[in-house]
């Protein structure tokens, strides 16, 4: 009978398990069509459509949500961009969430309203020029935003236009708020990855042993600068988690220290609720709407 040495063994039996344990990262594309059954069970007016990015040469894709009445007559609506969470970027992440969206406009909750969902990038939201095709933040503000007021009857001014997010998208949602106030009236971060932003404000841009942002590229740095600076613009968010979401001490220690910089918020904190975007939607979704419906006004 033949006996296998098993510390010669160990080590490839340990390969093996962390193999099938590792995820593989996901595969990124800036524009990623929809198979089949990816928009199943959702509303029929939630389509997939592109952009010819002038930046990259390539196309852009996203998902964009359009009220009944849209094709029944020229009026324009206001429009809320949705940034999704995780990394790298994917514009149908956070499509499910049009399900909640559909039945609150379709019972005229909400007044009729647009709603985008952008691809994040590569590094979902950041401007990250270490990486080819790496600018996301650039290409939301430049260019998917007058594609979509090009394209589409939005109301193209700051009044009718709103950013929300959940968990990296609504880190993304609370830096854009700062450094570009002056394209939307409405904020709503959920979720958001408070500590890995403090992290990377306290080690002069680095979130990582291989990733590293520009000095001050973060919800902090940019909380503080626009303290500090003549106020154009009012930023008032809404920010909302659960309290059994990972991210939500953080929420409290950032609602903390806005609040330190004479910075006005709203919150909506859930109890039990875990880290899920869709989750939240389906319990209170409708007041995160109607926060942005009062900014929006008639």
């Amino acid at each position: 009978m033949k006996y296998f040495n098993l510390a010669l063994l160990a080590p490839l039996l340990i390969g093996v398990f962390l193999h099938a344990k590792t995820k593989p990262t996901p595969e990124f594309s800036w524009n990623k069509p929809p198979k089949k059954w990816t928009l199943k069970d959702l509303p029929d007016n939630l389509k997939h459509a592109s952009f010819y990015s002038p930046s990259m040469k390539i196309k852009v894709g996203y998902y964009i949500y359009l009220p009944d009445v849209h094709d029944q007559n020229t009026k324009r609506y206001p429009v809320v961009y949705h940034l999704h969470g995780g990394r790298p970027g994917s514009e149908k992440k956070s499509i499910s969430l049009t399900n909640e969206i559909d039945h609150a406009m379709k019972n005229r909750s909400i007044q009729p309203t647009i709603y985008v969902f952008p691809n994040g990038g590569p590094m979902s939201w950041y401007n990250y020029p270490q990486m080819k095709n790496g600018m996301a933040e650039n290409i939301l503000i430049q260019e998917l935003i007058p594609h979509i007021d090009q394209t589409y009857r939005t109301i193209p001014t700051r009044k009718k236009r709103a950013l929300q997010g959940f968990s990296q998208g609504g880190r993304g949602t609370t830096r854009i708020m700062f450094k570009h106030a002056h394209l939307f009236s409405s904020f709503a971060p959920g979720g958001s990855g408070y500590e890995p932003e403090k992290r990377i404000h306290d080690n002069q841009g680095v979130e990582s042993v291989n990733v590293r942002f520009a000095k001050g590229y973060d919800a902090w740095s940019l909380a503080k600068d626009f303290a500090d600076k003549k106020k154009n613009f009012e930023v008032k968010p809404l920010i909302w988690v659960g309290t059994q979401d990972f991210n939500y001490k953080y929420n409290l220690k950032y609602m903390d220290y806005l609040t330190k910089l004479k910075i006005p918020y709203e919150k909506l904190i859930l109890p039990d609720v875990p880290h899920s975007a869709k989750t939240f939607y389906q319990k209170k979704g409708l007041e995160i709407m109607y926060f942005h419906d009062r900014n929006f006004g008639n």
